[in-house]
């Protein structure tokens, strides 16, 4: 009976260490197709199309509002479309999930989120495909939570920013340092865009990565 369970225990320790084997290489090239399209037909779009942002310019979180129509239309259009394109190489991966995070933060603040909400019930409602008069941020929910492996684990084994780093002789596998460094980063990366739909949610965030980076720097960690 122990030598069963012995058995079972190496055979599924085997079979974890071979999915680790791929986890670096087949979900976040996945990711990074479907990502990747999803951003370039979006931006292909407008390129094609009529510029619709004068028409929601007052909806657009500041800087945004405030800047004119045209060059928010051509800002979102060529960094959807380059995005989308570096997404497909796997190139600057980290730098464009994240810009186009914070553009799809920006867009779901002037399209997608609620006009009011005062409850958490409220807000609920508008966890929708179609638009209800409750909003409707399922979809750009969606994309930031695939964009987000990208940005804090990488573009994985087949990108170019991997073969790349091969190349300069960078360690791989990078070791993780989980630290206040690490905290603070995390924070002050998810507080940026969160200034644009929910400013006090940034500002607290943006404040608690201020917090640890003194911490991390008054404690030498």
């Amino acid at each position: 009976m122990t030598s069963s369970i012995a058995r079972l225990v190496t055979l599924w320790d085997a079979l974890i260490s071979r999915l680790h084997g791929a986890a670096d290489v087949i979900p976040p090239a996945v990711l990074r197709l479907i990502m990747g399209w999803e951003f370039w037909e979006s931006g292909l779009e407008k390129l094609r199309g009529e510029n619709w942002f004068a028409d929601i310019q007052s909806a657009f979180p500041w800087p945004f509002s405030v800047i004119p129509a045209d060059i928010s239309w051509g800002m979102a259009t060529w960094f959807e479309l380059i995005g989308g394109l570096m997404l497909w190489l796997g190139f600057g991966t980290r730098f464009f999930a994240f810009s186009l995070m914070f553009l799809t933060f920006v867009a779901t603040a002037a399209v997608h989120w609620p006009d009011m909400w005062t409850l958490w019930s409220d807000l609920l409602k508008g966890y929708a495909i179609s638009n209800s008069g409750h909003g409707n941020y399922k979809l750009p929910l969606l994309f930031v939570v695939m964009l987000l492996p990208l940005i804090f684990g990488g573009p994985g084994r087949l990108s170019l920013d991997h073969l790349i780093a091969r190349i300069a002789g960078a360690a791989s596998p990078i070791t993780p340092q989980r630290d206040l460094w690490s905290a603070s980063l995390a924070a002050a990366l998810l507080g940026l865009p969160f200034l644009m739909l929910i400013p006090a949610l940034g500002a607290i965030l943006l404040g608690i990565a201020v917090v640890l980076a003194l911490a991390a720097r008054w404690l030498r960690t």
